[in-house]
């Protein structure tokens, strides 16, 4: 397959970023880490550029690049160089950090994810950063839904769609979140975590696309609803909990039980996984896998349930 000329123009401009950063040139192939709508990212060497979503802006993302600068024990620092455009998309370039190994869950970083959230929970946000983006992700996601569905999905995306009406407006994004100070960075999963320096230095947490100011409880919220929906151990689930409170996270009470101030997030990222994993489903022409399965289940639980009793909707 021909690669298509952002890919291409991008790794040329990685490799020439790379080799601008030592003295001589190093003569491993790129390798693309990403290529998708939203974001297609190479690597040469110890250099990774990014090209972000066509509808970012300069104005939204030059404050959360200077965010990610000013927190080198949180988040990954980008080089220090202007973004660039190519192709009509916004490039950064960053240190390449070590991500989590998929092959080895046993071994995830639950608990350094945790505390490096509750730091960044509790560090004041600059007063020019944008809301987070984690709602407009949710919504996004079932806009795609809607798209897609054929006639073989469409109890399922009934389910989702079930599911999405029962959250409160502000998770939908179609109003402004309350909290309007805590930095949060918007779409936490184990794969925005890499060690760097490479291969064992600390964790970091990267990709500011949806970091902002908002709700700290949508940061728990991936590994809350997995926890929910049966398809993350209990015992990770308490780890990553008790790390977080331990740091002095404000999105959950110190002591008692969380769900209160997770359910409303927690339901949102269910219902965000399963349009998803049935959009992606259909595009392919393919049943749900088990895992897929599990998630929408878990949608049909939800939208089945009153929304003021919907708290704790999987466990």
């Amino acid at each position: 397959m021909t690669p298509h000329p952002l890919l291409t123009e991008l790794t040329l401009r990685a490799r020439t970023e790379a080799h601008s950063r030592t003295s001589s040139a190093c003569p491993c192939p790129a390798t693309t880490l990403a290529d998708r709508p939203d974001a297609t990212v190479v690597r040469h060497a110890d250099t990774v550029a990014k090209a972000h979503a066509p509808d970012t802006t300069p104005a939204d993302l030059a404050p959360r690049l200077a965010t990610a600068a000013q927190l080198p024990g949180i988040l990954l620092n980008p080089l220090n160089r202007p973004p660039v455009e190519l192709h009509g998309r916004l490039v950064t370039f960053w240190p390449y950090g070590e991500p989590v190994d998929p092959e080895h869950p046993d071994a995830a970083p639950w608990e350094p994810a945790a505390t490096l959230l509750a730091h960044l929970h509790r560090t004041p946000a600059p007063p020019d950063l944008p809301p987070m983006r984690g709602p407009v992700k949710a919504a996004l996601a079932v806009a795609r839904l809607l798209k897609a569905t054929r006639r073989q999905q469409q109890a399922a995306a009934a389910s989702c769609l079930r599911a999405w009406r029962t959250l409160p407006p502000w998770a939908r994004a179609e109003t402004p979140m309350s909290d309007t100070t805590t930095l949060c960075h918007g779409d936490l999963h184990l794969g925005q975590l890499v060690r760097h320096p490479a291969p064992d230095g600390p964790w970091r947490l990267i990709d500011v696309d949806d970091l902002g100011v908002g709700e700290p409880a949508w940061d728990l919220a991936r590994p809350a609803a997995w926890y929910a929906c049966g398809l993350l151990a209990p015992d990770d689930w308490s780890r990553f909990l008790g790390a977080y409170r331990a740091a002095g996270g404000p999105a959950v009470p110190a002591e008692g039980d969380p769900w209160p101030a997770l359910d409303v997030a927690a339901r949102a990222l269910t219902v965000q996984t399963a349009a998803r994993a049935i959009a992606k489903a259909t595009e392919a022409d393919r049943a749900l896998d088990d895992v897929e399965q599990a998630v929408v289940d878990a949608c049909d639980r939800m939208g089945s349930v009153p929304p003021e009793l919907a708290d704790g909707f999987a466990k």
